[in-house]
């Protein structure tokens, strides 16, 4: 087959889906059945410490069986490589439907809300702590349902009802509980902690600081109880702020517990589309017209094989994992064309791409969006690398100073250039926004008269 890897007899590496520390993440495709895996690729060659750290988060995720929690099937070990494979969440990352500075409305930050304490309870039950939990963390199903995913800080505090105090700072510094920064720590406020900032994210579209310490104003302001004339906090309504100062309070053992979370008003009330007024309604127009760019795409035929609805065995570690997921055609997508995939003999019907907001069709060469994407970093005092496949990773620091990277890849499809942009490291959301001004930058050049819009 043109253009792709053979892993294993029947079964092709396709798209990165993302990346980590130790290495990246691809869809592995039934070449016959069209379904998928999510591979996890760790470089044991460059990151000898690794091998350690999947065996404990293999052995972790082993443990986890839970709906809002991604799907653990396997391992395989060579000398120089360790793969893990996992659930293909085909409704992408959550930050991706968190607008910049906007967020998301009620009833949305709700359901995912809901849908987070409900794993990360699970989590505690089974004596595990996650330790980095953030949007970029939380995955999306085809159902539009959450999967918490990444173990690899993940560890397990309590066995045989024996529970142990934490001491490894870890984490991602503004979703980092401030006990972790200190001293040592009890796991589960922790975690809460983490879901607390997630919801700030998911209602406001932005974090409430770098890190929870005294260096920090931001925090200081929030814990003196001076914030009301702040951002994130003057967004939100009354109901949320009274939610938020239980879960966000500085001292661990006065934070809500899961029970507590649980019964308070603002989860248990079921909110609706027409519940919010107010400032809230713009907000709400704002995601509203966010949605409808998300759900932009150019359908494209499907992968042949798609319909077949079979499960498919996958044998690792020489026992046979069983799973049933389609790919959707986005992810076949390399940095070459679809030939192998797109005969219109083997094509009956027609299937949207990945939800994903950071993607545009351009209706110029591939090569003058290339220059005009070079000439923004230029602009931008962005340094950027283009490599030997086309590719350019553009390095930035964000509105934190903190790390910015993300790629561009440049794909050929039916006559139009997708230009498909991936975060690779740094905050979610400060990539949404860098991606928000590229695509105000290329408006002119973009293609919208052979777009379909759908609605979820």
């Amino acid at each position: 087959m043109p253009g792709m890897t053979e892993f294993v007899d029947g079964w092709f590496l396709g798209h990165t889906l993302g990346e980590g520390a130790y290495g990246e993440v691809k869809l592995v495709i039934n070449k016959s059945t069209g379904e998928a895996v999510a591979m996890k690729m760790i470089d044991i060659e460059k990151h000898p410490d690794a091998r350690q750290t999947v065996r404990k988060e293999t052995a972790i995720h082993r443990m986890l069986t839970n709906p809002n929690i991604v799907q653990y099937f396997g391992k395989r070990s060579e000398p120089n490589m360790e793969y893990i494979f996992l659930e293909y969440a085909s409704g992408g990352e959550l930050f991706d439907r968190i607008e910049p500075d906007v967020g998301m409305p009620m009833w949305g930050a709700q359901k995912y809300f809901r849908q987070l304490i409900s794993g990360v309870e699970y989590l505690h039950s089974r004596g595990v702590a996650h330790r980095d939990l953030k949007p970029e963390n939380l995955l999306l199903d085809n159902n539009d349902n959450l999967k918490i995913s990444d173990f690899g800080l993940a560890t397990i505090y309590r066995m045989q009802g024996k529970e142990r105090l934490l001491e490894k700072k870890c984490g991602t510094l503004p979703y980092v509980a401030p006990e972790v920064l200190v001293r040592a720590y009890h796991a589960e406020p922790a975690d809460v902690w983490s879901c607390g900032i997630i919801l700030v994210a998911l209602l406001a579209g932005e974090l409430p600081w770098d890190h929870p310490l005294a260096e920090c104003p931001e925090y200081v302001a929030w814990k003196d109880g001076k914030y009301m004339s702040l951002t994130p906090w003057k967004k939100l309504d009354n109901s949320s702020l009274s939610f938020l100062r239980k879960i966000l309070i500085d001292s661990s053992s006065a934070r809500y517990k899961m029970s507590d979370i649980k019964q308070h008003r603002w989860f248990v009330t079921n909110f609706t589309k027409g519940d919010e007024r107010g400032a809230r309604n713009q907000l709400n127009q704002a995601y509203t017209e966010a949605e409808n760019l998300r759900n932009v795409c150019l359908s494209q035929p499907e992968f042949p094989g798609m319909d077949c609805t079979d499960s498919i065995q996958f044998n690792l570690d020489g026992r046979q994992f069983s799973f049933s997921q389609p790919a959707h055609v986005e992810d076949l997508l390399l940095g070459t064309q679809l030939q192998a995939f797109t005969q219109a003999s083997q094509q009956n019907s027609f299937q949207r791409l990945v939800r994903r907001m950071t993607r545009f069709f351009v209706k110029i060469e591939c090569g003058e969006i290339v220059k005009r994407l070079i000439k923004y970093c230029e602009k931008e005092n962005y340094a950027h690398r283009v490599n030997e496949s086309g590719v350019i990773t553009i390095l930035t620091i964000d509105r934190r100073k903190m790390s910015l990277v993300f790629k561009v890849t440049f794909i050929e499809m039916n006559g139009n250039i997708l230009v498909d942009f991936r975060l690779s490291k740094g905050d979610g959301l400060e990539f949404k926004r860098a991606f928000i001004k590229i695509r105000c930058a290329m408006e002119d050049v973009i293609l919208k008269s052979s777009m379909v819009y759908s609605r979820s």
